[in-house]
């Protein structure tokens, strides 16, 4: 969903064209590691997942990956990747269609890392400058 303060960055026609992206060109699968959209996948913590296809272990690039043994097979997790549509150069403004690739939530957080680890800069400084503001400097 896309925020309401953002919502003017975005065209009318935005839920045509995401659907477009997702469902018409990257056939509803992750255009980063393949995974399907809304299709329940057991996901290991370094990115592998099965996939009943190729009947394969894919790693993060969509590539056939090694089994997992038992231990990891116990940290294994439950997922259903859900597609969105993403700005490659982060600028919702720009939708043209070579700018917007279908990303799982995975795939979409990791090439959002650089913008998610700059807010989260912000978000600390800003609760640093409030809290030296009414109770004196931090200790």
């Amino acid at each position: 969903a896309i925020r309401h303060e953002l919502r003017s960055l975005y065209p009318a026609h935005w839920h045509t064209l995401r659907a477009t992206v997702r469902f018409g060109r990257a056939g509803g699968r992750c255009e980063r590691c393949g995974r399907p959209h809304l299709v329940m996948l057991r996901c290991l913590p370094d990115g592998r997942w099965f996939c009943e296809r190729t009947g394969t272990c894919r790693d993060s690039r969509n590539r056939p990956a090694s089994w997992p043994d038992l231990i990891e097979t116990a940290r294994a997790r439950t997922t259903r990747p859900i597609l969105a549509a993403a700005h490659l150069n982060h600028n919702p403004r720009d939708n043209r269609m070579r700018n917007l690739h279908a990303l799982c939530q995975r795939c979409h957080l990791l090439h959002d890392r650089l913008h998610h680890q700059a807010q989260r800069w912000r978000t600390y400084r800003r609760r640093w400058a409030v809290g030296d503001l009414f109770l004196g400097l931090y200790g």
